[in-house]
């Protein structure tokens, strides 16, 4: 399948964010066809870049949320810098941020600023607790969204302290609802002729993401609170995490249907005909002794693979608890293109997961690898009509800064 006719050709993104939730979108939109212009700070670069996995002093952390973008590195203290960067954002599409609500206005970089000089700009801003409202100012990352949301009281065994989601949900999150709102204000902006400030907070995404919590607090009168309860959920039976000899399942048995063919699989007639378990309420008020039926016999089989095909066999959705070795050896994973090879400048081959947009006629396969600091500095100011002579001053003075090229480490 071809890279042509990805659905953002001809549409030029500023990605002036770092971490995660910003670099994110930008990834999104580079694999949909935009020209993303990553733009960074001298020396250090976006934070991301010091945040591991660690190979010959690349980050794998970096290489997987910019692939596919230009590598622009400015220094915007320089009025030189600042007005590289306003020239830039004159020819710009989108614009992406996910500094603290006023950081960019008092460089005069802000929506009004930027929008004053071009009306047709989509900005996106990301920050934790958003534009407006009383948090507003506060600093926050994805763990600070995951635990206010109250996502994280809902996790592990009871009277325990929650753990870490491990996923970074918050920023994957808001990522992708920025993907979603840059491209409906693009589609928007072809009627009104107008770009518009996206404002969104990791807090109201992670808050968004609950699909029962929220509206059974206030279908209870405020008496219903979700609690911890580990690894079954008690509101939905069967449907958990299982032990089995040498390895974990997930058994998603808790409607009836799927029951009566668990049942029938561990128990026989009696136990498919046990009333205790026949309707979902009845399961849900004997949670506990279902969970414990599951669990003698997941335990009882011989392996892991043993529950699964007998499970599969019986029609009862089931998957194993897989390892991220399993998983990249996945035959489905590896059917699906999910992971994508790249030839890094100073690393070589990597090995990157890549997104899950499929689309019928075109391959958003990114297979351009995230840039150096300031690869693309020159090609990118010459564009913007600055002279050799200017941009090479500008480099001399480092307002162009360039990483020194060097190849694997031996």
């Amino acid at each position: 399948m071809s890279a042509k006719n990805l659905p953002l050709t001809g549409i030029r993104v500023i990605d002036y964010s770092h971490f995660l939730a910003g670099p994110f979108m930008g990834r999104c939109l580079a694999a949909l066809g935009a020209e993303v212009i990553k733009v960074e700070r001298p020396r250090e670069g976006d934070a991301g870049r010091a945040h591991g996995y660690f190979k010959d002093g690349q980050s794998g952390y970096f290489l997987q949320q910019n692939m596919g973008k230009q590598g622009l590195c400015i220094d915007l203290r320089d009025k030189r810098g600042l007005e590289l960067m306003l020239k830039l954002a004159d020819t710009a599409d989108v614009f992406i941020e996910n500094y603290r609500p006023g950081a960019l206005n008092r460089l005069g970089l802000g929506y009004e600023a930027l929008s004053a000089r071009n009306p047709r700009l989509v900005y996106c801003s990301v920050s934790a607790y958003g534009h407006t409202g009383p948090y507003a100012d506060r600093p926050g990352f994805g763990l600070i969204a995951e635990a206010m949301s109250g996502a994280m009281a809902q996790l592990g065994n009871p009277g325990e302290v929650p753990p870490l989601l491990r996923m970074p949900l918050a920023d994957m999150y808001t990522g992708i609802h920025g993907v979603a709102a840059i491209n409906a204000a693009l589609l928007g902006r072809t009627s009104s002729g107008r770009g518009q400030h996206i404002d969104l907070a990791l807090y109201d995404c992670m808050v968004s993401m609950h699909d029962y919590a929220v509206q059974r607090y206030f279908l209870s009168g405020g008496t219903d609170l979700p609690k911890q309860t580990g690894s079954t959920q008690p509101d939905s039976t069967v449907y958990g995490v299982f032990p089995a000899k040498d390895g974990n399942l997930v058994i998603a048995a808790q409607v009836d249907d799927a029951w009566r063919r668990l049942a029938l699989l561990i128990g026989g007639e009696a136990l498919a005909r046990d009333e205790r378990f026949i309707r979902p309420a009845s399961r849900n008020a004997h949670y506990a002794e279902a969970a414990e039926l599951v669990r003698t016999w997941t335990l009882s089989q011989p392996s892991r693979d043993a529950c699964l095909a007998a499970l599969e066999e019986a029609g009862v959705p089931a998957a194993p608890v897989q390892t991220i070795d399993e998983v990249v050896k996945d035959p489905q994973i590896r059917a699906r293109g999910m992971l994508v090879e790249q030839t890094h400048p100073v690393l070589g081959k990597v090995t990157l997961p890549n997104l899950p947009f499929r689309f019928s006629d075109c391959d958003t396969t990114v297979r351009t690898p995230a840039p150096l600091l300031g690869q693309d500095n020159q090609r990118i100011a010459a564009a913007l009509g600055y002279t050799a002579a200017e941009i090479a001053a500008m480099a001399v003075d480092g307002v162009l800064y360039s990483e020194p090229e060097r190849g694997p480490e031996r």
